[in-house]
């Protein structure tokens, strides 16, 4: 993870309100780099492991929780549950989001996995962890990125600004208290093994659109091209 001032990997009101966490940050980066000293392989590359930071925080209306990055390389791109456009196959998480965007808005499946549009209309795509050894999901859990996700949530709901939390999942549901008053649409995580038990006929897309009307904002295109 690089190691310049947090103003240069994320967007400059972001690097404001991380201000409280930036040690935590240098202290994650240093872990880091012992991981690659030592021979074993982290997940995003460095210059991604802050995408989800990159779009201003005065732009976010919703917030997509996940877990922590795609443990298979190549895949993870900063952004929750995104994959760069030419990854194949899908992640079957992902695969099991579009099926129900598509039951929910009839929207057609995207041939890729590429959710930057989302994180363009103000759509945060944000890990509780933001890093992962290769091959070991879970792996870099408890070892602080959850002070600073945490940090951001707070951020966020303590703008007055409209948002809406999606949270797909136990670690998802447990960050729920951080956005205070804020509305959220909750459900079971879209992977293989959850999909089937509350994802699936949850409709998060729609419900969240009706939530942000409710207070006055656009609703958000979710078609991706």
């Amino acid at each position: 993870m690089p190691a310049q001032p947090l103003t240069e990997i994320m967007a400059p009101d972001w690097a404001e309100a991380l201000t409280p966490v930036e040690s935590n940050i240098r202290a994650m980066g240093n872990f880091l780099r012992e991981e690659h000293r030592a021979g074993r392989q982290t997940l995003p590359p460095a210059h991604d492991i802050f995408n989800a930071f990159k779009e201003p925080m005065e732009n976010v209306k919703v917030l997509i929780i996940g877990q922590d990055p795609y443990p298979t390389p190549g895949h993870a791109m900063g952004l929750s549950f995104s994959v760069k456009p030419d990854v194949r196959p899908i992640p079957r998480s992902l695969q099991n989001i579009y099926k129900e965007l598509q039951s929910d808005l009839n929207i057609p499946t995207p041939e890729h996995g590429d959710l930057s549009q989302w994180s363009r209309q103000g759509v945060m795509l944000m890990n509780r962890v933001l890093s992962v050894g290769t091959g070991d999901a879970g792996s870099h859990r408890n070892l602080g990125w959850e002070t600073i996700t945490s940090c951001a949530i707070q951020a966020l709901a303590a703008r007055n600004q409209p948002l809406v939390g999606i949270l797909w999942g136990r670690d998802a549901r447990n960050a729920k208290s951080l956005l205070g008053n804020y509305p959220c649409v909750e459900s079971a995580h879209p992977s293989p093994l959850s999909a089937s038990r509350g994802f699936f006929g949850s409709r998060p897309f729609s419900r969240a659109n009706e939530l942000l009307v409710q207070q006055g904002v656009t609703p958000v295109n979710w078609q991706l091209a």
